[in-house]
C-alpha cells in the first residue's frame, strides 16, 4: 500500500481473498485512509467478514470459493479503475510474507525442516526464498487440501494446473488453480507437497487445542495435519510448523473438540 499509495489513494483499491490477505489490505488501507473493497466467496465465516469491516474495508460477497471471487474483483477493476492487488501474483505481497520466516530463524536459527500450508501460494514462497537463500539445508514442505489440489498437480507436472471447483471446508486453502508467479519459485525450490483431508485437518485442530490451548482454523492447521502425515520422516528433526489462521466459528470448533 505505502509502495503504491498514490494510485492507491486516487483509485481506492480492490482485492479478493478468503481471509488472510483480505485482513492485510484492509489493515494496510486503514493506515493509509485508501477506500478498500474485498470481494469474499460465500461460505466464508462471518468472523472473518466482521474483521475486515472492522478494519474498514466493504465486503463483496460473491461467487462459491476464491477463484469466482477473484474473476468478480478483476472484472470491478476493469469497470471501475480500482488498483488490483492480485492475491497470489503480486511480487510485494510475497516479499511482506516472508518476513515471518525471517522471525523464525531469528528464533529458531536450528530449524531443519517448516511445513506451511498452500492456498494461492504467497507463503510457501516466502519460506522457500527466505530458507534456501540464507540455510539452503533446510526443508520446505507445502500442505494442501485432497479437495483443492490445484498447486500440487501444477507442481508435479511444471505447468499450471486448475480443478473443476473445490471440495474442502478449509476456505484458505480452496484455491481451484495455481498461479504463475508461486508455482515459479516453489517449482524448483519447494522440496514436497503433502495432500491432507477434511478430517485430518479437523483432527489436528482437536490436537492444537487440547496441546496448546491454540484456537486454530482448518487452514491454519493443515501443516500440523500434514506433520502427522510424515511423522516418520520428521524423527529427531527440528520442525516449524505455520499456523496461518485461528478464525474459526465458535460451533464449529466446539463441534470438532466433542466430536
Amino acid at each position: 500500500m505505502d509502495k503504491m499509495k498514490r494510485e492507491a489513494l486516487s483509485h481506492g483499491v480492490v482485492t479478493a481473498s478468503t481471509g488472510n490477505h483480505a485482513q492485510s489490505i484492509a489493515y494496510a488501507g486503514s493506515l493509509f485512509g485508501v477506500q478498500v473493497k474485498i470481494v469474499m466467496p460465500n461460505g466464508v465465516p462471518e468472523l472473518k467478514i466482521e474483521a475486515v469491516k472492522d478494519l474498514g474495508a466493504e465486503v463483496i460477497t460473491h461467487g462459491n470459493y476464491y477463484e469466482e471471487a477473484r474473476e468478480y474483483a478483476e472484472r470491478l477493476v476493469s469497470e471501475k479503475k480500482y488498483l488490483y492487488v492480485h492475491a497470489s501474483n503480486e511480487p510485494l505481497l510475497h516479499e511482506g510474507v516472508a518476513t515471518m520466516h525471517l522471525e523464525i530463524l531469528e528464533e529458531q536459527p536450528d530449524i531443519d525442516i517448516v511445513i506451511n500450508p498452500i492456498g494461492g501460494g504467497s507463503g510457501a514462497s516466502g519460506a522457500c526464498i527466505v530458507y534456501k537463500t540464507l540455510d539452503p539445508r533446510i526443508k520446505v514442505i507445502g500442505v494442501q487440501a485432497e479437495g483443492a489440489p490445484a498447486f500440487y498437480q501444477s507442481w508435479k507436472d511444471g505447468v499450471l494446473r486448475e480443478t473443476n471447483g473445490v471440495k474442502t471446508a478449509a476456505e484458505g486453502l480452496a484455491t481451484a488453480q495455481a498461479y504463475e508467479l508461486p508455482l515459479r519459485i516453489l517449482r524448483e525450490k519447494l522440496d514436497d507437497v503433502v495432500l491432507v483431508s477434511d478430517e485430518e485437518m479437523k483432527r489436528a485442530v482437536k490436537t492444537i487445542f487440547v496441546t496448546t490451548g491454540q484456537v486454530a482454523e482448518l487452514s491454519g492447521a493443515a501443516s500440523t495435519a500434514g506433520a502427522f502425515k510424515i511423522k516418520n520422516q520428521l524423527k529427531g528433526k527440528n520442525v516449524a510448523l505455520l499456523v496461518t489462521g485461528g478464525n474459526i466459528q465458535s460451533d464449529q470448533l466446539a463441534s470438532i473438540l466433542t466430536d
